[in-house]
């Protein structure tokens, strides 16, 4: 369990491989994903490195493979996972790997161009196909109109004189949203000398280049003369306007109707059978594609490690330096035995651990379960080497904290239920591998949501809420007085004892409650303190966490002159007014609750040294002895912490300059050699250091404890939101008494259910989440954790595949 609540154990260790094994151990090295290798080399450019052209050759391999992959969704083919793991291929493998994928490269490309130009072809054919039906049309239309203004033109013109002037025309398709502008383009240019036909072709033509379906019309432009002719011409090229030959006489554009048609026939008998052997290449491919990326990943990844090794002056050797946790030593020689073995090489590889001053990386070792936790943990910075780790006890307080912020049955429960799905379902969902980013976030932390869940349906029957209504499960220790009671009329509804002792039920908030107009100030009373009690017990919990730290990293001056003034501190002021809430609860009943001094005034007159408020009377004799010894003691501690271990410290460092730097001859040389290690120890440096800690300690104290007032006001906002939901929403259809009330009902049950998850289950949830993340981070994290350390990034193919397969 030691594992658990502290870092693994690191250490550095050398690794001598052979040059014909390294390929291999590497390989085994990255299965097993226990060591984290160090760059030995720098100051050498990447491209100057010893395998520089092996990671080249898998980066174009790898490239090949994204081209084929890209080819294989844009024709939604789907691709295989088997789960497989193949094991990495020898280095002599990967001449066959780069001829397939060239070859499959180059069979694709080839397979691509044709169709392309198959499908350019099949287009301009299609597109003369519309002219030549259109054109028809259009002759058979304008024919009388085109004489009469033939004629026109020619008297004016000629005078009248002269042979009748011939029309010629231009045919084409252009896109169907430039035909206003083209339109326009025409008149102007022309001075209306042209005259225009158009005609939209129904279906749409799909551009060889892009795959889109284009929207065209087909046109034809009559005019007269050449100059004419080489204007229209040069608009149409401007508009991107595909022109095409169109005969003159009907008889003409028959027969070559019939000769297109014949060609786009054949056209797209070839282009079936073409696209038919490019799916049967990209099915081929799809099934071994993921295989495939694995292969070259991993090479890719044995190349760029070998690259951070260096090499004996005999060649013969490569010499790697990595971070390893000392409980998994015996893996990685058992690793490295079987790389040996694997690639034949007689010499074995060697493994030899390294003593260094080198702080080493800190490794939490975490399973499905605690890694949501651990995680939240990082967030707010990776600990330092050994440091106690605050998971373990996040696994609790995190989901608890949450739940006296969110506490109702029915929220809980709904929530335990949707976790309970994402944890029942899990293998399943996780080989489906979402690419929706906030459904990965909610299934990395199902374990959290399924605890914050169940302690959510605990604080909801401590707090009697289910959907913001009480439940009578334990009875009632109270009552409304009636309306003419002994002492008279008591139109109020104000809760009494009905118990003549002074009964303290504290399993739950009665469904009682509900009835009593005072109940949001009990709520207020009882939420308010609770909060205090469980910030208290939290901080000094986080506190005496700091204890083991000291200890493990035997530093007793930070037990006496850190922790223990530190825990006092707290203990004597606000460990004290946890008491006082304690006391007052059991002191004080029902009749005589009225009567009980504030505590927040206590507390006030307690740190002023004001004990001559007579509208506070003391809660027990003796009281203002007690409260000044506790506040002496209290300031005491400042001192101790502020000055006092300064001063230790100087007197520390100067003792042991002392100690080494003796007058006798023999020490002068140590004492040279160790002059860089004191002049590091700057005394104004360490004094305002500690000033500052302290300031933050004592000033945080107070802060911190009113910072866990958002358990109070998070869960009475929870509360008084639900509650305000079923009143106006769901009431209305429980109060309705018509005959279509059920239809009514069943509208109305659907808007407060989505309204329930949209706002109570999901925002209020996030927002309780938030808080609870804050208490934990800033209250509690910075009594005993620093999280100033660096991760143990191991390497391993296992989380590199992921990040390849999760992109």
């Amino acid at each position: 369990m030691g594992e658990l609540f502290r870092s693994e154990e690191m250490t550095l260790a050398q690794l001598f491989l052979q040059s014909e094994a390294a390929y291999c151990c590497v390989s085994e090295l990255g299965e097993l994903g226990m060591v984290q290798f160090r760059d030995l080399n720098p100051d050498v450019n990447v491209f100057q490195r010893k395998f520089v052209n092996e990671v080249r050759r898998c980066e174009e391999m790898d490239r090949k493979l994204r081209f084929v992959e890209k080819e294989i969704k844009r024709a939604n083919i789907p691709t295989m996972d088997t789960g497989e793991n193949p094991e990495v291929p020898f280095p002599r493998d990967m001449i066959d790997l780069e001829a397939t994928f060239e070859k499959l490269e180059n069979e694709l490309k080839e397979i691509n161009t044709n169709q392309e130009a198959l499908k350019k072809n099949f287009l301009e054919l299609t597109e003369l196909k519309h002219i030549l039906r259109r054109t028809q049309q259009f002759f058979d239309e304008v024919n009388p109109n085109l004489l009469e203004e033939s004629s026109a033109l020619m008297e004016g013109s000629e005078g009248g004189r002269g042979a009748p002037l011939r029309l010629g025309f231009v045919a084409g398709v252009i896109s169907r949203e430039r035909i206003p502008t083209f339109e326009r383009m025409l008149w102007r240019v022309c001075r209306g000398n042209v005259f225009l036909r158009k005609a939209e072709i129904e279906d749409p033509l799909e551009d060889p280049t892009t795959g889109d379906q284009v929207h065209k019309s087909v046109f034809i432009i009559f005019f007269q003369g050449d100059q004419l002719k080489n204007r229209v011409k040069k608009i149409c090229e401007g508009f991107r306007a595909s022109l095409y030959p169109c005969p003159e006489t009907p008889q003409e554009r028959k027969e070559m109707l019939a000769g297109v048609n014949s060609r786009i026939d054949d056209l797209q008998m070839v282009l079936n059978q073409t696209e038919d052997h490019r799916q049967r290449v990209l099915q081929a491919a799809s099934k071994t594609m993921r295989v495939w990326f694995i292969k070259v990943r991993k090479m890719k990844a044995i190349y760029h490690t070998l690259n951070l090794c260096n090499i004996d002056v005999t060649q013969k050797c490569l010499i790697a330096e990595v971070w390893c946790p000392v409980s998994d030593l015996d893996s990685i020689q058992f690793a490295l035995r079987r790389g040996t073995e694997r690639s034949g090489s007689t010499v074995p590889s060697i493994l030899n651990r390294m003593q260094t001053k080198q702080t080493p990386p800190t490794f939490n070792k975490t399973n499905k379960f605690t890694s949501g936790f651990q995680n939240i943990v990082d967030a707010y910075g990776i600990g330092n080497y050994r440091e106690i780790n605050p998971a373990p006890y996040t696994i609790i307080t995190f989901p608890f904290l949450f739940a006296v912020m969110f506490g109702d049955m029915g929220h809980g429960l709904l929530m335990t239920c949707a976790a309970l799905y994402l944890v029942i379902r899990e293998s399943r969902l996780l080989a489906q591998k979402s690419d929706n980013e906030m459904f990965n976030m909610v299934f990395a932390g199902r374990y959290i949501v399924l605890l914050m869940g169940l302690f959510s349906i605990y604080t909801g029957i401590i707090y009697n809420d289910c959907f913001s209504k009480s439940l009578n499960m334990f009875g009632s220790g109270w009552s409304v007085r009636p309306m003419f009671g002994p002492k008279g009329i008591n139109p109020s509804g104000t809760l009494y004892s009905m118990s003549t002792s002074d009964e303290l039920r504290m399993l739950s908030t009665t469904s009682i409650w509900n009835l009593a107009t005072n109940k949001l100030t009990f709520l207020n009373s009882f939420k308010m303190k609770m909060s205090v009690i469980l910030g208290v017990i939290h901080m000094l919990f986080g506190v005496s966490l700091s204890l083991f730290n000291h200890l493990y990293f035997k530093k007793p001056l930070n037990i006496f002159l850190g922790f223990i003034p530190e825990i006092v501190f707290m203990s004597s002021l606000f460990g004290y007014l946890v008491l006082l809430v304690f006391y007052k609860w059991t002191a004080y009943d029902a009749y005589t609750s009225k009567e009980a001094p504030s505590l927040l005034i206590h507390f006030i007159n307690m740190c002023l040294f004001n004990y001559n408020d007579p509208t506070n009377k003391p809660l027990y004799r003796g009281q203002m002895g007690i409260q000044v010894l506790l506040v002496l003691i209290a300031l005491a501690c400042v001192p101790c912490m502020l000055i006092v271990k300064t001063m230790v410290l100087r007197r520390q460092h100067l003792w042991k300059k002392h100690l080494v730097c003796g007058s006798e001859p023999t020490y002068n040389l140590m004492c040279v050699l160790t002059t860089s290690t004191f002049h590091q120890f700057n005394f104004g440096d360490v004094a305002v250091n500690q000033a500052i800690h302290t300031i933050e300690y004592c000033l945080g104290c107070i802060s911190n404890t009113a910072s866990y007032l958002r358990l109070w006001a998070l869960s009475l906002a929870h509360a008084q939101l639900s509650e305000v939901l079923w009143s106006m929403v769901m009431h209305l259809g429980l109060s309705s008494r018509s005959g279509g009330g059920f239809f009514g009902l069943s509208i109305i049950f659907s808007a407060f259910a989505t309204l329930t998850v949209a706002i109570l289950l999901v925002m209020e949830g996030l927002s309780a989440f938030l808080h609870a993340l804050r208490l934990h981070w800033v209250e509690f994290q910075n009594k005993f954790y620093s999280g100033q350390g660096f991760k143990f990034v191991p390497f391993s193919f296992e989380s590199i595949l992921e990040g390849r397969f999760d992109e």
